[in-house]
């Protein structure tokens, strides 16, 4: 598992979100900062905490001119469904054959309840308004992921 180095530009990606439409990182360069996350599952328990801190944080990033991607091998129907019923007011992308959390080094080996298998491992990162990576957050809790974030960002002066 290696993330891609900071400074260096993010790995391009595009992908569809939960409605269907595409998604290109791209797209964000000289407009916004984006928080790329990258979550297990749609609507467990861990991955529904954190969505809706993100949620409820949404006018501060906006402020911060800073958009949020949330990623994960859902299908777009199940992205859909998490984000009607947490009502969330940010994009969540389909990454079914987990290629692009390949190349951000957020899919690898896991443990639960006793299981080893290959799986998402919950990693954000921060992409810069230039298209660089500035950040990698990868410990933290889903409680409080979206704290963390916010004092990221202030220490990254995107404030």
């Amino acid at each position: 598992m290696t993330y891609p180095k900071i400074g260096n530009l993010a790995p391009a990606f595009t992908l569809e979100d939960q409605t269907g439409k595409k998604v290109s990182l791209k797209s964000f360069r000289d407009k916004q900062n984006v928080v790329v996350y990258f979550y297990p599952k749609a609507m467990t328990p861990g991955c529904t905490v954190q969505a809706q801190g993100l949620r409820d944080i949404a006018k501060v990033l906006k402020k911060r001119n800073v958009a949020v991607l949330g990623i994960s091998p859902d299908p777009i129907k199940r992205l859909d469904k998490f984000a009607q019923r947490d009502e969330l007011n940010f994009t969540l992308l389909s990454d079914e054959d987990h290629g692009v959390a390949d190349k951000y080094g957020a899919w690898g080996p896991k443990k639960f309840m006793g299981k080893e298998f290959d799986g998402i491992l919950r990693t954000t990162f921060i992409v810069g308004i230039d298209g660089r990576l500035k950040a990698v957050m990868d410990k933290f809790k889903t409680k409080t992921h979206h704290d963390d974030l916010l004092s990221t960002l202030d220490e990254l002066g995107i404030k």
